[in-house]
């Protein structure tokens, strides 16, 4: 039959009774190639696939001439691919299989025979088994891998990590390129909610991850520096944590953990990974913490806030009635008016310039780590060198916070036991009017200062220390407390790891987290306004630069102090003869544009994190 066929096409040829098309035609059936080529595959087989309406010669197009190719003078070339699948051999080129001349066939060995690919995870995944026996064993035995062998195409197979075609090679393992592809390939399918939900898996692993200190520094494109979803959870053999072979499981957590810190413990290891604040039932502790903390929270900026938008409309109007005042005549002077006394001391204005650098320093750290997803966040990160160099800046801030801290102790202990002669005598000392802590004098004054707020009464004036000075000296233990204690477990977690249970560091999280956005938002809001932004005073006040306070402010203010002073005889001792000079008051006022400046600049940028992603 072979031989019949090939004599009549031969004879068409010679007699010159068929056309060149005719020719052509015939040498593209299949029928007629496979005559010579029927150990390749049948032509039943080849009309069944998925080349089979193509024909031979739509890939060996070569082949345009019979008679030369039975003779062997016109072979065909290697098939090119990329003809008729140009998107696919343009992922392929790009890829780690490229490099390593594993070409289209490779894969697609059963090139004749090719049936379409209906979206079976489990085909794919065999032929990737072929050469990556190791992994693919490894994948078998996971949830994936007996997910999908069940027959559930949603689970994850080796497309939906490496893709089909477009497959990167995987690198060093600590470099930032493979440490994000570790990461990146299980938020691909495990933030998708609709999916995690049909699948029977939370949908909160992606959410709690990236809200952890791991999560925020992949966001902000450090990967290299924490632990990502491999790391934790291995490439390829993913088990439920109750199996003894599963890397989650309570004997090989320490292990797992210790590829990082070096001295886990069992302790260590009782940290909740993806513990969920919102949950109430399987995170209480969490929970409970979470809404303590955003009721302080709440509960702080409602207060001051209000104080705060009360004390600006009188002082608007305090200032108007000021200048009609002064129109018509009847300010009242003061002698000496502007004859200057000191109100703090080089001690005080050291301490305070400490203050700023290390609060400034802390915020400018922080806040692009609390608010990670942000594009001037990552900038921020940027500029500072990486993740790396603003946690050493960040620990900076916390020494020198420390430090002056610690300063204020000894002042204040110095200040309250220093020459006691009773204990009468402490407690003169400690709710007497030089002292920072609160009194009976201080709701006085909250009253008198509402009542003016509301025009129900005059001005009042104070004494040495106002009650939201007073406020800003206590929120300072407190933060030290909060913030600070937090801080430090979460600086040496391996240590406070050993004798605490790990789910401290969540609760710590949280507690850093929310005090620190408090301390941001009150300080760049509250405070500003309480010592730079009020009317009177606006744009500053630079009498904790310089300690310099007139005359007619003093009065006007603290006019309780100056009576007492005045009774006794003291007032000139706290005369100040000679003003800062002019070099040093450039600098310090300078200084203090500058971290106001940068105070409402991170200002802006929170306000714009809350209002296009929500709090975090």
């Amino acid at each position: 039959m072979r031989t019949t066929r090939l004599l009549f096409v031969v004879a068409l040829l010679f007699l010159g009774l068929g056309s060149q098309a005719l020719a052509e035609n015939l040498i593209a059936s299949p029928e007629t190639c496979l005559e010579c080529h029927e150990d390749v595959i049948s032509a039943d087989e080849f009309a069944a696939s998925v080349h089979g309406p193509n024909g031979c010669v739509a890939c060996h197009i070569e082949l345009t001439a019979l008679d030369l190719h039975m003779e062997g003078e016109l072979m065909p070339a290697p098939v090119k691919c990329v003809r008729c699948h140009k998107k696919e051999t343009a992922e392929h080129y790009a890829s780690v299989h490229k490099l390593n001349e594993i070409e289209c066939a490779s894969c697609h060995s059963e090139i004749h025979s090719q049936q379409p690919w209906k979206g079976d995870k489990r085909i794919a995944s065999a032929k990737c088994s072929e050469c990556h026996d190791d992994a693919y064993e490894q994948y078998q035995g996971s949830v994936h891998g007996k997910a999908v062998e069940a027959g559930s195409m949603d689970s994850a197979a080796c497309i939906d990590c490496h893709n089909l075609h477009d497959i990167k090679e995987i690198g060093d393992p600590n470099d930032r390129e493979t440490r994000a592809f570790h990461t990146d390939v299980c938020l691909k399918c495990h933030a998708d909610e609709e999916l995690m939900e049909k699948s029977g898996v939370t949908h909160m692993a992606v959410e709690t991850y990236l809200n952890s200190y791991h999560g925020k520094n992949f966001e902000l494109g450090y990967p290299e520096l924490v632990a990502g979803c491999a790391d934790c959870h291995t490439s390829h053999s993913i088990l439920p944590h109750d199996d003894p072979k599963s890397s989650l499981n309570p004997e090989n957590l320490i292990a797992r953990c210790g590829q990082c810190h070096e001295n886990s413990s069992a302790q260590f290891v009782k940290f909740y990974s993806h513990g969920n604040m919102h949950d109430n039932e399987k995170y209480p502790i969490l929970y409970y913490t979470y809404v303590a903390m955003t009721g302080l929270l709440l509960g702080t900026f409602a207060v001051f806030w209000i104080h705060t938008l009360l004390w600006l409309f009188r002082g608007f109007v305090e200032n108007r009635e000021k200048k009609r005042a002064l129109i018509a005549g009847h300010h009242h002077v003061i002698p000496d008016a502007h004859k200057i006394y000191r109100r703090f001391s080089r001690v005080h204005i050291f301490l305070h310039l400490l203050v700023i650098t290390s609060f400034l320093l802390l915020s400018l750290t922080g806040i692009p780590l609390k608010f990670a997803v942000q594009p001037w966040a990552h900038a921020m990160m940027d500029f500072y060198g990486g993740a790396s160099v603003a946690a050493a800046l960040h620990r900076v801030g916390a020494m020198i916070t420390g430090v002056y801290f610690g300063c204020a102790l000894f002042m204040s202990a110095k200040f309250l036991f220093k020459d006691l002669q009773s204990p009468a005598d402490f407690v003169r000392r400690l709710f007497g009017p030089e002292s920072l802590c609160p009194n009976l004098r201080d709701i006085q004054d909250v009253t008198n200062m509402v009542r003016w707020f509301l025009f129900l009464g005059p001005k009042p004036t104070f004494e040495r220390w106002t009650y939201w000075e007073k406020f800003d000296f206590i929120a300072v233990f407190w933060g030290m407390f909060a913030i600070g204690g937090s801080g430090l477990m979460l600086w040496f977690p391996e240590f406070f790891g050993s004798f605490l249970p790990g789910w401290v560091f969540n609760v710590a999280t949280i507690i850093h987290s929310d005090e620190a956005l408090l301390a941001t938002g009150f300080i760049f809001t509250v405070h500003f306004f309480n010592t730079h932004g009020r009317p009177e005073k606006f744009p500053m006040d630079f009498v904790i630069f310089n300690g310099e306070l007139p005359k007619e402010e003093f009065i006007e203010e603290r006019g309780d102090q100056w009576k007492r002073y005045e009774e006794a005889g003291v007032l000139e001792d706290y005369v100040k003869e000679k003003p800062s000079g002019i070099p040093y008051d450039f600098f310090i006022k300078g200084f203090g544009f500058l971290a106001v400046f940068t105070g409402c600049a991170l200002l802006f940028l929170m306000i714009y994190a809350f209002v296009t992603s929500g709090f975090h």
